[in-house]
């Protein structure tokens, strides 16, 4: 009887009956399954079908992959006046795109594979001893950056670079990172080029880095700055965050106050803060000082 119902069912199909198809899933099984994919798979499996486009915008997929305090960041992010109503989707794609705040001299955007937030900090927000005497110190436009302007050192015999920051990070583990470029760049005919002429020192004593948390840790490291005219990452220290809503404070700083010779030639254009593993660019390792 089996095999005489298999038969009917498929003389049927032969027949013209309806075939099924991925589109005839209910969207409720659909955002069951995809929930477990991260946001690029989810954002690839919305292209199947309608019903996967529809369950792949639902509020129960996109809430899981917000950060518990999407609320506070969202209020930063967005000048609207009730931005809690649009869709989460909506939310997401929002803390995605680079959302800038005091005053545009810091930026930060949801990392969308581990979902941890991402930061910029600007030179111009960062405390940079003689900043001010034209001498040393000069701010100079330029592309390569995304605040298209970063602080460059003529020549000094103190260097130190400071920052501080509070943020409510998600919870997750992070690495701070100074921006750097030994000389300047510019463009003749159309073609990238480096101006090495005032790049000196910075082979006879190592930079000193230092990040304090307001929880009691203390990282150190150090390096040689070295690879003239490539952007290159300097690895400042790293923290962990356990609470989203209790704001994490960050003390940071660049040195190196050897007064018995002089160095210069450097470009100085931001700090970033990345999920720890996350690589965005060319990273320069450091020495762990203990």
């Amino acid at each position: 009887m089996g095999a005489g119902a298999s038969s009917v069912m498929g003389l049927e199909g032969e027949a013209g009956g309806q075939q099924t198809g991925l589109g005839d899933l209910p969207e409720s099984c659909v955002a069951a399954v995809i929930v477990h994919l991260d946001p690029p798979e989810i954002c690839r499996a919305a292209r199947l079908s309608r019903t996967f486009w529809r369950a792949a915008s639902a509020d129960l997929v996109w809430e899981t992959k917000l950060p518990s305090n999407y609320r506070r960041l969202l209020a930063l992010a967005s000048d609207e006046k009730n931005p809690h109503k649009k869709s989460c989707l909506e939310i997401y794609a929002r803390l995605c795109r680079p959302n800038r705040f005091d005053g545009g001299t810091k930026e930060f955007w949801l990392e969308k594979t581990s979902g941890g937030i991402c930061m910029l900090i600007s030179s111009k927000a960062l405390l940079i001893t003689g900043i001010d005497d034209r001498r040393y110190w000069n701010y100079i436009p330029t592309e390569e950056s995304r605040f298209h302007t970063v602080a460059y050192l003529q020549q000094t015999w103190w260097f130190e670079v400071d920052g501080e920051i509070d943020f409510c990070f998600p919870a997750g583990s992070y690495s701070l990172f100074f921006r750097l470029h030994l000389g300047r760049t510019t463009k003749r005919l159309g073609r990238r080029i480096c101006i090495t002429e005032h790049i000196h020192g910075w082979d006879i004593k190592p930079v000193r880095f230092q990040l304090s948390t307001s929880d009691g840790h203390h990282f150190r490291s150090k390096c040689y700055l070295e690879k003239p005219g490539t952007w290159i990452l300097c690895h400042a220290g790293d923290f962990v965050v356990e609470n989203s809503d209790v704001s994490t404070n960050l003390k940071f700083s660049m040195k190196q106050i050897d007064c018995t010779h002089t160095k210069g030639g450097l470009c100085v254009d931001s700090v970033l803060i990345y999920p720890k593993g996350f690589r965005g660019g060319n990273v320069f390792t450091t020495d762990t000082m203990t």
